[in-house]
């Protein structure tokens, strides 16, 4: 079973991928979805931690650390960011973090690396109004953005059937530009959340 779904909170995503596994769903798979199998329903705890890699050697030494302290890596690729552990047993170590300074630092490197895509957006936006590849008259006339002939002097059927067709190329030669502080918005909101929950995780020393 595959299931969509956002989190900019580790804390709340393991809590719900240990509710899933005690309604007998067991994470196998992260890509964009989440994949899981249906097994018997468990107590268990994940753990979600955020590391990247160069290297493959250095991917599996991280893997085989937590697997030597009992937690065994379920999901995630060494340049996925976020690598998904799972408890093997009683056995196991309480948590994959040794103390509170390494569960925070997951949120430190998630927020620069939503801060870091906010800039790559930055120069490219920069470019687009140097250049006036932006028009900003598409918000004062956008009559200007349909080319079909003769469609404001349409009526009736015809006029509603040519101007629905034509709108959505319309908005697309306009106004796709958008998108880029759109993005930078979003991913900007993404790192401020992520440092004040690091902010938020240290204050439990």
């Amino acid at each position: 079973m595959k299931k969509m779904k956002f989190f900019t909170n580790f804390d709340h995503e393991e809590q719900w991928l240990n509710e899933m596994a005690r309604q007998g769903y067991v994470l196998v798979g992260k890509s964009i979805a989440y994949e899981f199998v249906h097994s018997q329903p468990e107590e268990t705890n994940f753990r979600i931690d955020y590391r990247s890699f160069t290297s493959r050697r250095d991917f599996e030494d991280y893997k085989a650390l937590f697997e030597d302290s009992g937690w065994i890596h379920v999901a995630g690729t060494k340049s996925s960011g976020s690598q998904y552990f799972k408890r093997t047993g009683a056995q196991g170590s309480e948590d994959i973090f040794s103390d509170v300074d390494s569960k925070a630092a997951r949120y430190k490197r998630i927020s620069d690396m939503w801060l870091s895509l906010a800039c790559c957006f930055i120069p490219l936006f920069a470019v687009l109004i140097s250049t006036d590849a932006i028009d900003v008259t598409a918000f004062i006339k956008p009559k200007l953005l349909y080319y079909t002939p003769g469609l404001w002097d349409m009526s009736g059927g015809h006029f509603w059937r040519a101007f629905l067709f034509e709108t959505p190329f319309a908005f697309l030669r306009g106004f796709t530009w958008l998108l880029i502080p759109a993005m930078i918005l979003i991913y900007a909101i993404f790192a401020y959340k992520a440092k004040k929950q690091y902010e938020k995780t240290q204050q439990l020393r």
